[in-house]
């Protein structure tokens, strides 16, 4: 096995993956922003780059075999920063490149930033680079954080429904495929939980797990960016926010893939067992 490098790894995906290396005994390279904040495994290294600069990301990545590119922190560059990370991936001469993409990714998707996703995708293909992009549903760990503090979650996503995937499925994943690269060279594997969910059956969920009352409330679109407007947020940025709702009533984050339990040899975590895990 060549030298893995890792992104991400002070996150909460690419640190999954980080510990699963680890775990297993599997040297790693972690590419960090901040070295003070990269976590300290055993076998390994740290090398300091960001997205952004092509000349220490080349660095970073010269001699690696198999690269992990978790997507970098939503931002109104994040497009021109893959970019600028592929090509150095690239010039670096690394033997595989795996992308952390987003379920449904493509040039028309609904939610916009499944569109810079599917750039991406296109971007690397661009340079010859062997790869393979896992395009992942909503994070079911997320669900949760979507309810607002009255208990209620409010957007326009309608009987719409979503595979939403846990996390530790994801790395799963990831880390299988980080360790045995070539049976996915070229290949593209949409990570999903179980089931389709509406946001009314993930509320139900969510009240039976945790004992606290959680409910649907159905949005306009209008009524989805004004409730909105109080963050200040840059209009990219909500844009992102409501059309994250409108892609799942447009169906784009239906659909059940087998992608987690064929890679991984176990199911895909339901969204209660999601639920009860982040309680104890």
């Amino acid at each position: 096995m060549g030298t893995i490098v890792v992104t991400g790894s002070t996150g909460r995906l690419g640190g999954r993956v980080a510990r699963l290396l680890a775990a297993a005994g599997v040297p790693q390279r972690l590419l960090v922003r901040d070295q003070s904040r990269a976590p300290h495994l055993p076998g390994a290294t740290v090398a300091t780059a960001d997205y952004s600069d092509h000349t220490a990301c080349r660095t970073a990545l010269t001699g690696a075999d198999t690269v992990l590119m978790v997507s970098a922190a939503e931002n109104a560059d994040r497009l021109a920063q893959h970019r600028t990370f592929v090509d150095a991936a690239a010039e670096a001469g690394i033997g595989h490149l795996v992308y952390i993409s987003f379920y449904g990714a493509g040039p028309t998707s609904t939610f916009t930033l499944a569109r810079d996703h599917w750039a991406t995708e296109e971007h690397i293909k661009t340079t010859g680079l062997p790869h393979t992009f896992l395009r992942d549903n909503l994070y079911a760990d997320f669900i949760p954080m979507m309810v607002g503090a009255d208990g209620v979650i409010r957007g326009p996503a309608g009987t719409g429904r979503a595979s939403v995937v846990a996390q530790d499925d994801i790395a799963d994943v990831t880390t299988a495929v980080l360790r045995d690269p070539a049976p996915h060279t070229g290949l593209t594997h949409d990570l999903t939980g179980p089931e389709a969910l509406t946001l009314a059956d993930m509320c139900e969920i969510i009240t039976e797990v945790t004992g606290a009352p959680v409910r649907y409330e159905r949005e306009t679109i209008e009524e989805a960016y004004a409730s909105r407007s109080a963050y200040n947020a840059p209009s990219w940025l909500v844009d992102a926010w409501v059309s994250t709702y409108t892609a799942i009533a447009h169906g784009e984050m239906d659909g059940v893939s087998s992608a987690v339990p064929d890679i991984t040899g176990h199911p895909a975590t339901p969204l209660a067992e999601v639920l009860r895990r982040s309680t104890t």
